[in-house]
C-alpha cells in the first residue's frame, strides 16, 4: 500500500530538483529581464533608441561562470550532483559556486515530493507543487532585489481561483475570492496609513498582489495565522540579523512566502485551527 505514494513522492522529488534548477535561473536572470525592460521602456517614452544588447532571456544565452564566463556543460549543470562532483567550484577557473544552488534544488524538490506524498499525482498535488515552486522564486528574488515581479504574483492569484472553481482543493470558490481581495486589500490599508503617518511607502504593491495570491490559495479566514505567522518568522529572522553587523533589513516578501509554504506543510486545517475555524 506504501510503495505507490513512495514512488510518486521519489518521482515529484527528482522532477523538483530540475525544477528547482530552473528556478535558479528565473531568480537570476528574471529581475535582469525585467530592468532590461523598463530601460527599454524609458528609452522609448524619451525618444532615445535603446542600445542594442545581446539576446538574454530564461534560455539564452547558456548558464556561465560568472568570473570567467565559461559556459556550463549539461553534465555539470545535474541538480546537487554537479555540485558536490565539483566541490561546490567552477570547473574552470576554481571559483566557489554559491551554495544557494543546491539548497534551492533540494528544497524544491522536497516541497515537489512532500505535495505529492499527500496529494498523489492528482490535479490538486500537482498545482500544491507550482504553488511551492512561485514562493520559491518569489522569496528569493524579493530578497535579492526588492521585486515581487507581476509575472509570477498575478498568475499564482488566478492559479489559486482556479483550482478553487474546478474543485481541486477542499476551498470554496467564495472563499477564495474574498481571500484575494481581503489579502490585497489589508495590506494595501496599512500601507496608506503608514503612508499618511511617515510619509513614506512602507510596502511595495508587490506585497500584496503576494497576500492576495495567498488568500486565493488558502481562503479569508486564513489570512490573520499567516500574517501572524510571517510576522513571528520576521521577528525572529531579525533578531537573528541584529546579532550580526553589516546586515541589512529583509523585506516583507519572502515572510508572506515562508508563511505561505508553512501552511501548505501543515496543511490549511491546521492553519484556520489557529483562529478556531474547523
Amino acid at each position: 500500500m506504501l510503495v505507490s505514494p513512495v514512488v510518486d513522492a521519489a518521482l515529484a522529488g527528482v522532477l523538483g530538483l530540475m525544477v528547482g534548477s530552473f528556478l535558479n535561473v528565473v531568480i537570476y536572470r528574471l529581475p535582469k529581464i525585467l530592468e532590461r525592460q523598463w530601460a527599454d521602456d524609458c528609452a522609448d517614452i524619451c525618444g532615445k533608441q535603446p542600445e542594442p544588447a545581446e539576446p538574454f532571456n530564461l534560455v539564452t544565452p547558456r548558464s556561465r561562470c560568472r568570473q570567467c564566463g565559461h559556459p556550463i556543460r549539461w553534465y555539470e549543470n545535474i541538480p546537487v550532483a554537479s555540485y558536490v562532483a565539483l566541490r561546490g567550484k567552477c570547473s574552470n577557473c576554481g571559483t566557489a559556486i554559491g551554495i544557494r544552488y543546491p539548497l534551492v534544488e533540494l528544497a524544491t524538490g522536497a516541497l515537489f515530493a512532500y505535495s505529492v506524498w499527500w496529494g498523489g499525482f492528482t490535479p490538486a498535488g500537482l498545482a500544491w507543487c507550482g504553488f511551492a515552486a512561485a514562493l520559491v522564486a518569489l522569496a528569493l528574488i524579493d530578497l535579492d532585489t526588492m521585486y515581487l515581479p507581476d509575472v509570477i504574483t498575478q498568475p499564482l492569484l488566478w492559479a489559486g481561483l482556479l483550482v478553487a472553481a474546478l474543485g481541486w482543493t477542499a476551498l470554496p470558490l467564495k472563499s477564495a475570492i474574498w481571500g484575494a481581495v481581503a489579502g490585497y486589500m489589508s495590506l494595501w490599508l496599512v500601507s496608506q496609513g503608514y503612508k499618511l503617518l511617515r510619509g513614506e511607502e512602507g510596502m511595495g504593491n508587490g506585497d500584496f498582489k503576494l497576500f492576495a495570491a495567498l488568500g486565493a490559495w488558502f481562503g479569508w479566514a486564513a489570512l490573520v495565522p499567516l500574517i501572524l505567522m510571517a510576522s513571528v518568522i520576521g521577528a525572529v529572522i531579525g533578531i537573528t540579523l541584529k546579532l550580526r553587523s553589516g546586515t541589512r533589513a529583509i523585506p516583507f516578501g519572502p515572510l508572506l512566502a515562508l508563511a505561505g509554504l508553512t501552511g501548505m506543510v501543515f496543511g490549511p486545517a491546521a492553519i484556520l485551527s489557529v483562529v478556531g475555524i474547523k
